[in-house]
């Protein structure tokens, strides 16, 4: 019996190595543009985490995912991207402009994974969209050129606009100069106004509509989406027609929307985070843009605002709120 037992433990004691290999894990940061409670943010943060276990990732078994949520603050940002570059990781996942910039001046040694950026070669994020080169790549938002789209959508569902308010952020600047020429194109005047914070919105919207024929365009910042019940009330209360960059504005009580799925942009980033783990360069990992953009409108907010919506719009929306 001692003898089996000295054999059985020399055994045990040779497989170790390969059991310790085998059960490796893997950790993620992700530094997030809101608060934890955000119901927007939620949804993506869960989308990501199932695409990762359909890719064979799962949480608490190969791979821990350091979860952190900076609410649109760049103090906040820099703060977690130290924790996170502090625990190791083996890739980073930063969503927005803030998020990265955060990552960035804290890292450049840890692969990181970009979201949403509005500007990413203009910002200096990666030299090239087709070959980022470095340790940096991920999935870019709007193009400048949306800008058109947006103030196209305004006109058409309000055509008595002839000045658009752009409600702006630092850092999505680059959208100002495609935003004078595409309201010159249309006969529109248009202003860039900066917010930084609630009072100035309030401040923002008040102006905006204090003009005749006033519109608003709100830029994607996570400041914006973070404040987004507080911007359908204002416009509403002001009955000031305005475009959102993204969805959940709309189910938030805003009039419309022309922008992207959000959450499809995790999902996919799931794919380039698991290529990275099993090996591949960030840099080798062309930065993608969003493939599907969607027109939401709510016609509850429209008759609020006194608009009829044509049955030619409702035919180019993907989707109606009643």
């Amino acid at each position: 019996m001692q003898r089996r037992s000295f054999i059985a433990l020399l055994c045990g004691a040779a497989a170790w190595p390969v059991a310790a290999r085998s059960q490796t894990v893997r950790r993620i940061g992700l530094l997030l543009a809101s608060e934890e409670r955000d119901s927007e943010m939620r949804a993506r943060l869960t989308a990501f985490q199932e695409a990762m276990r359909t890719l064979g990732w799962t949480i608490g078994g190969n791979v821990q995912m350091d979860v952190r949520w900076f609410g649109g603050s760049s103090e906040r940002a820099e703060a977690h991207a130290r924790e996170i570059a502090a625990l190791g990781p083996d890739v980073i996942v930063a969503n927005a402009t803030v998020g990265i910039e955060a990552v960035l001046k804290t890292t450049r040694s840890v692969p990181t994974l970009f979201l949403i950026v509005g500007n990413p070669v203009g910002s200096g994020f990666v030299p090239s969209m087709s070959r980022p080169g470095g340790n940096v790549t991920g999935f870019s938002a709007f193009e400048p050129e949306i800008v058109g789209r947006w103030i196209q959508v305004l006109k058409e569902i309000a055509p008595d606009t002839r000045h658009v308010s752009v409600l702006s952020y630092p850092g999505y600047e680059f959208l100002w100069e495609k935003a004078e020429a595409a309201a010159a194109a249309m006969s529109v005047a248009a202003t860039m106004m900066p917010a930084y914070n609630a009072t100035e919105i309030e401040q923002v919207i008040a102006t905006a509509a204090a003009r005749p024929g006033g519109a608003l365009i709100v830029l994607p910042a996570p400041m914006f989406s973070s404040n987004r019940e507080l911007l359908a009330r204002l416009a509403a209360s002001h009955r000031l027609p305005a475009v959102y960059p993204f969805r959940y504005f709309v189910t938030a009580g805003g009039l419309m929307s022309y922008g992207f799925d959000t959450v499809d942009i995790f999902k996919r980033a799931s794919g380039y985070v698991d290529r990275i783990l099993r090996g591949e360069k960030p840099g080798d990992l062309p930065v993608q843009a969003p493939t599907k953009f969607e027109l939401v409108i709510n016609l509850k907010a429209a008759r609020a605002l006194g608009l009829n919506v044509s049955p030619a719009m409702l035919a180019q929306a993907d989707e109606v709120i009643e």
